[in-house]
């Protein structure tokens, strides 16, 4: 049967079941069960308690399960596209195992919280782990922040609702169990009442989740027809739910951030989970105020949408979380280098730009002490991207490097050493430009780091001033996976500059150590 729910703050009569110990992702519904929204049968939910909302500022997330990031152009889709046009679109990778899979639980509760697996817990879809208590949702973290904010979540996943992802402290929560009636059914009768929401009550941020794409990838794989028609469909209801805002007798005073994300990816052939870039593939979409149109930023991830919310709402982005505002670039340097093709890796398509040891200006990469020979590509300090860097070795936890965003530096001894070279080991430093510091008793010295260990390979952080010798400030003995480093570094009296080295080194078939986002403050 259809079981739906409304939980606002006020009806506390409202029983949940009991979620099962392990659940699967949106499950898969047979062929034929696949049909167009606009004619699904669709039995009305009643339109919840929604309170007052105490702004101008409004921002709608849209969440739509299993879309990979390329499968949106090839579909007949012209709110998104429209949407894309007029935003900010920022395709990402998700992580791997050992830290989640690439699943509904932890995906969703990484968009929601605003945090990495890591942090939240959710490492698959038994939500075992979890930290909501400590990582709420965005809604949640607003009625914490105020509770005269008006928030609204509809749900057709039920374990978002029943596990805690979007929680009971959100004023209206409308929660379907789609596994039982058919996902396409439930997204039409989420987008029905939550038309009905945003053209007649007055909330201040909402969640929509839509969950047919990823029926369809699970029946059809991510490469065929019924997957781009299933794109098309979550297309027309998200063009129905923009139609609701704009019908809004108080839309001309008000200010709109749209925001719309998806958890995972898709084989071609269907599933996910797994490891490939396919099921990987992700993105976050926002348009709306201050936000720049045709953007399409590298160093985006899946934790902004936190952020997102918060900025569309004119209040700041909350400590703690991992993400960072859509609107505004990293403004590291990395981001400004060249990259180019494979040269010895062989398991990179072609057509994937993604190394250089050229670094940006005012840095270096010292290879001086090491061996001719080599893969190429990481001979040395190498700048790469997450997808090119973990394409060249699958499974060896380069995939969690989520910390670090766009283009970012590594040095890969394990890489290097698939080719024969000269006699000796991986020896090479990574140098900053110089940083003032002049009148300083100390600055703060942070950046991201994703380090793994093995035998005698060494990482090493180093400082010099003025031209003088090195000083060690960080050594890193044992792995430092998908960190924030940020620590303090003494000035030398009357010192003006400051340099920083990343040195790897005594390294061969090892490991490797990825770094980004230095700052000196």
């Amino acid at each position: 049967m259809h079981r739906w729910r409304i939980l606002p703050a006020l009806v506390a009569a409202a029983v949940l079941v009991p979620a099962p110990a392990a659940l699967a992702d949106p499950a898969p519904v047979p062929e034929g069960k696949i049909f167009n929204g606009a004619t699904a049968p669709a039995a009305p939910v009643p339109v919840p308690d929604v309170p007052n909302g105490i702004s101008a500022d409004k921002v709608l997330v849209i969440g739509l399960d299993g879309l990979r990031h390329d499968r949106i152009a090839p579909a007949d889709a012209p709110n998104l596209d429209a949407l894309i046009s007029g935003g900010t679109f920022g395709p990402s990778l998700l992580y791997t195992n050992p830290m989640a899979a690439t699943s509904s639980g932890p995906g969703w509760s990484t968009i929601a919280t605003g945090v990495w697996p890591d942090l939240h817990g959710v490492k698959d879809n038994t939500f075992a782990g979890k930290h909501y208590d400590q990582y709420p949702d965005f809604l949640t973290r607003l009625e914490n922040t105020d509770a005269a904010y008006s928030t609204y979540a509809a749900l057709d996943w039920r374990p978002l609702g029943d596990q805690g992802t979007f929680g009971p402290r959100i004023d209206a929560r409308v929660v379907l169990d789609g596994d039982a009636a058919g996902y396409p059914a439930e997204d039409e009768r989420v987008t029905q009442v939550s038309e009905t929401v945003l053209r007649t009550r007055n909330p201040d941020a909402s969640f929509v989740y839509l969950g047919a794409i990823d029926i369809a990838g699970h029946n059809s794989g991510a490469a065929s027809a019924a997957y781009l028609s299933a794109v098309h469909d979550a297309d027309t209801r998200i063009g129905r739910l923009l139609a609701a805002v704009r019908a809004r007798p108080s839309y001309a005073s008000e200010r709109w951030t749209v925001i719309v994300a998806t958890d995972h990816g898709h084989t071609d052939a269907g599933g996910h989970g797994g490891s490939s870039i396919e099921e990987r593939r992700t993105f976050v979409l926002a348009s709306g105020p201050g936000i720049a149109a045709g953007a399409r930023p590298a160093d985006t991830r899946l934790v902004d949408v936190t952020a997102a919310v918060f900025t569309g709402l004119r209040l700041g982005v909350p400590a703690g979380v991992d993400g960072r505002r859509v609107d505004t670039r990293t403004g590291d340097p990395f981001e400004g280098v060249t990259l180019s093709g494979r040269t010895d890796e062989t398991g990179i398509p072609a057509g994937v730009l993604g190394y250089t040891h050229t670094p940006p200006s005012g840095w270096s990469a010292d290879v001086s002490r090491m061996p001719s020979g080599g893969v190429q590509e990481w001979r040395g300090w190498a700048f790469t991207t997450d997808e090119f860097w973990s394409r060249a070795a699958r499974d060896q936890q380069r995939e969690l490097n989520v910390r670090s965003r766009g283009i970012f530096a590594v040095a890969d001894s394990d890489e290097w050493d698939d080719k024969s070279h000269g006699t000796g080991t991986f020896d090479s430093t990574l140098v900053s430009p110089a940083y003032t510091v002049a009148g300083r008793a100390t600055v703060t010295l942070s950046y991201a780091t994703h380090y793994r260990a093995e035998g005698a390979q060494k990482a090493q952080v180093l400082v010099s001033f003025d031209g003088g010798a090195d000083t060690l400030v960080r050594n890193y003995p044992a792995d430092a996976v998908a960190r924030n480093e940020s620590f303090q570094v003494s000035v030398p009296a009357g010192a003006t500059s400051m340099k920083v080295r990343f040195h790897y080194f005594d390294a061969s078939n090892n490991w490797y150590w990825a770094v980004d986002d230095l700052r000196v403050s």
